[in-house]
C-alpha cells in the first residue's frame, strides 16, 4: 500500500490485512492468495493477516479504497497516512522509521494531525504510553522541519 498510494521505494512480498469481511471470508482469502498458495508463490507476493491492535480509534471512517471497482469479488481499503503510521509506532522498526522519513519528507504527512491523532484517537487505546509518546516524539523531531 505504501509502495502503490504514496510511492515508498520498498519492495515488498506481502500485502498486510486487518480484517476481511464478512470474517469467516479470512480463511478463504488466505487458502487462495496466502504465502503457501500456488498464487502466492507463483506471484512471491501474498497476503497475510496482521494482528495489529494499534490503529486511532476512528480509523475506519478514513479508509481509502483502493482500486474501486476493479474486481468483481474484491474490495481492498486502505489505512489513511496518519493512521497507518500511528500504527507502526508500537513495532517502530527500521523500516517503519524509514516510511516515515519518506512520508515526512514528501509532505504527505501532518505533524500536527499526527500528534492530534495519537493524543485523541489511539494514547487512551494503548499501554505502554510512555514508549509511545517518545517514539512519536522522536520521529516528530528528527523528520520534520520544526
Amino acid at each position: 500500500m505504501l509502495t502503490i498510494l504514496y510511492g515508498v521505494p520498498r519492495v515488498t512480498g506481502d500485502i498486510d490485512y486487518i480484517a476481511a469481511l464478512p470474517s469467516e471470508e479470512g480463511r478463504t482469502l488466505l487458502a487462495i492468495a496466502g504465502a503457501e498458495s500456488k498464487l502466492g508463490r507463483k506471484h512471491k507476493l501474498h497476503v497475510q493477516h496482521v494482528g495489529v491492535g494499534d490503529v486511532p480509534e476512528e480509523y475506519e471512517k478514513r479508509l481509502t479504497e483502493m482500486f474501486p471497482q476493479r474486481f468483481s469479488s474484491l474490495r481492498l481499503f486502505a489505512l489513511e497516512v496518519h493512521d497507518l503510521v500511528l500504527s507502526k509506532l508500537t513495532r517502530n522498526s527500521p523500516k517503519d522509521a524509514e516510511d516515515v522519513k519518506f512520508l515526512a519528507a514528501g509532505k504527505v504527512l501532518n505533524p500536527v494531525v499526527l500528534q492530534e491523532r495519537y493524543r485523541r484517537e489511539l494514547r487512551p487505546r494503548i499501554s505502554n504510553e510512555e514508549r509511545h509518546d517518545l517514539t512519536l516524539k522522536l520521529w516528530l523531531e528528527e523528520y520534520f522541519d520544526r
